[in-house]
């Protein structure tokens, strides 16, 4: 077991963040796999431990609080590999697709899953394309685009899936109101679940939850 000062556990353990010794073990093999890729090409700023865990676990285990048992989920842009690979190792219950529609990432993302030993698909292809043969439960976002963008792009795939989960900076009520002033939060609603301070910097993240009215009611966001 390795508690030198640079790794793993012991960054968990100052953060106070418990984990399985077996998922701490595939986190780590995650961490170094991830980092040899991003010395070929860029997937991703978090190259030490302390960064991996203030932002990328943290922001990972928070959509986890809110992911019921066997949940069918998107991780839209995948990019390097969070939340979705975090989220399998962290919640092995879930039934995690990753897409991600730029190809040298998708390879890389492909040979990751595959030398750790996860059942997790790697499309590549953008999430919104993909939606058009495959339905589930959440989509999961961090770090992808405006929530104008996002709406716009899934609008007309609303059928498919059940919800949004996503992460936010405290800009969020910025992007809210843009997304209103276009008429995109119509017969849609949303909901602040999280609010949590970043352990670096003490920046505040949000989880947000976006779903349809199915009763037709219009924006109800708040």
């Amino acid at each position: 077991m390795n508690d030198a000062p640079d790794s793993l556990r012991a960054v968990l353990h100052e953060q106070a963040i418990a984990l399985p010794n077996a998922q701490v073990d595939l986190l780590e093999r995650y961490c170094a796999l991830l980092w040899e890729w991003n010395a070929k090409i860029n997937l991703t700023r978090h190259t030490d431990y302390h960064k991996f865990v203030a932002r990328d676990l943290v922001d990972s285990l928070a959509f986890a609080e809110f992911l019921g048992q066997g949940e069918r989920v998107l991780d839209v842009g995948s990019g390097g590999g969070v939340p979705g690979v975090v989220l399998a190792i962290v919640r092995p219950d879930l039934k995690i697709t990753l897409a991600e529609s730029v190809g040298k990432r998708a390879r890389a993302l492909d040979d990751v899953v595959e030398k750790l030993g996860l059942p997790l698909p790697v499309c590549h292809v953008r999430a919104e394309r993909y939606l058009a043969d495959h339905h589930f439960d959440t989509l999961v976002i961090r770090a992808v685009a405006r929530l104008k963008k996002l709406l716009e792009w899934f609008k007309p795939h609303w059928s498919q899936f059940d919800r949004m989960l996503l992460i936010k900076g405290p800009s969020w009520p910025e992007e809210r109101g843009e997304a209103r002033h276009f008429g995109l939060f119509r017969a849609l609603s949303l909901r602040k679940l999280k609010v949590y301070p970043l352990p670096a910097g003490g920046v505040e993240s949000v989880v947000l939850e976006i779903r349809r009215n199915h009763d037709g009611s219009g924006d109800t966001s708040s």
